[in-house]
């Protein structure tokens, strides 16, 4: 029998039910789950904010210098970039929202029940283009979204957008969205053309990220060509797979360098649940000497971290549900990550379903939980009342 994804909701809520009737909840969660085949729709005036945290945006001249891009000698070597990101902008669906950051998007905002938005460039980005164009362009991208943010104030906030294939300039750039802008952090579409921001070379990021308390979101973007061949032969390139786990290579690169030790500070965010990080924390911490090992790194003497993985994931790690409108997993998360370390997201405009935003004001979570996921976590996080 075929199941929808709406009755996959259902049948979440009805999971944590019968968990917590068995006294397997989470902890301080004694709240009743709404039966799975009672209907259920957004709660009006819930006494929380839904401020959703990973909502996709973009410009038509990051566009324009994409497509541009995707003629160029340069997308050869990048080939499922090149590939994920024609179909991309050439997607009327898709870009007639992303460009949008006006009233045409608080209207979506008020159907859906979303008092404010985290503006985030989507991918590529400008990472895909030479250091000048995407530095450029990341400054331009920045003002325009800093105005929107002035005019609706109560509605938006933003990360800045940064080049990091110019990390001196990414740091400028930074400095400036966080000092002058009123933005709220730093959004980095993952790779840099098969780069990584555990690289030293991308340390000043992270060190200016931590001095400016500047969290960094990392976002899904297509696999690099080393990593991509076996991906897009079976079709998993994208949300299926490859976004997740080129995310979760990333992130684990960070944790397992030794930047975090470095910058106890440094704040990361990622989204989709973690990228199914969380389920895994026990067995990172039992195989962590595999990534402290001689040699790894090309450091004879390996990387030896100050703490456990699931230390670096529980203080500097979190997490947003973006795409993942499944209460278990959002219950889990909170387990095991903390209340305080998962978000409310709703991945704009790629998912825009009121019934997710349904199933999780359904969800079984005490009132003071649920405001934190949907409101204060983030709130705090991200500075948002100042």
């Amino acid at each position: 029998m075929s199941t929808n994804r709406r009755t996959l909701l259902r049948y979440g809520l009805a999971t944590v039910a019968a968990l917590q009737a068995a006294g397997l909840g989470v902890r301080g969660q004694r709240t009743v789950a709404a039966p799975a085949d009672e209907p259920i729709s957004i709660v009006p005036n819930p006494g929380y904010q839904r401020i959703a945290c990973e909502e996709a945006w973009t410009t038509k001249e990051i566009v324009d210098a994409q497509i541009r891009w995707t003629e160029s000698e340069a997308a050869g070597k990048q080939p499922y970039m090149a590939s994920m990101t024609r179909g991309f902008a050439g997607n009327p669906r898709f870009q007639i929202p992303l460009q949008e950051i006006g009233e045409g998007r608080i209207l979506d905002m008020d159907r859906l029940g979303i008092q404010k938005q985290i503006l985030m460039l989507t991918a590529p980005g400008v990472q895909i283009l030479d250091a000048a164009t995407g530095t450029a362009l990341a400054q331009s991208a920045n003002d325009q979204m800093a105005e929107a943010i002035r005019n609706h104030p109560d509605r938006f906030a933003g990360l800045t957008v940064i080049a990091p294939q110019d990390p001196q300039a990414a740091v400028r750039e930074l400095q400036r969205g966080m000092t002058e802008l009123g933005l709220k952090g730093a959004i980095v579409n993952s790779h840099i053309n098969g780069e990584y921001l555990d690289e030293r070379k991308y340390w000043p990021i992270l060190e200016a990220a931590a001095a400016l308390n500047a969290p960094i979101y990392i976002h899904p973007t297509a696999p690099p060509v080393q990593m991509g061949k076996d991906y897009v032969w079976r079709g998993l390139e994208g949300a299926l797979a490859g976004f997740s786990h080129e995310v979760w290579l990333h992130t684990m690169a960070i944790i397992t360098s030794g930047a975090l030790d470095e910058f106890p500070d440094l704040q990361i965010v990622i989204g989709h649940m973690g990228e199914g990080m969380p389920l895994l924390m026990y067995r990172f911490d039992y195989m962590q000497v595999l990534a402290e090992r001689p040699g790894t790194r090309d450091n004879p003497a390996g990387t030896k971290l100050k703490r456990k993985i699931s230390d670096y994931m529980r203080e500097n790690l979190y997490i947003t549900n973006s795409g993942m409108a499944w209460a278990p997993a959002v219950m889990f998360c909170q387990q095991v990550l903390g209340e305080d370390h998962v978000l409310y997201a709703m991945d704009y405009p790629y998912q825009r379903d009121d019934y997710e935003v349904a199933a999780l004001d359904a969800a079984p979570m005490s009132w003071d939980i649920k405001k934190k996921f949907f409101q204060t976590n983030a709130e705090r996080l991200f500075n948002l009342n100042t």
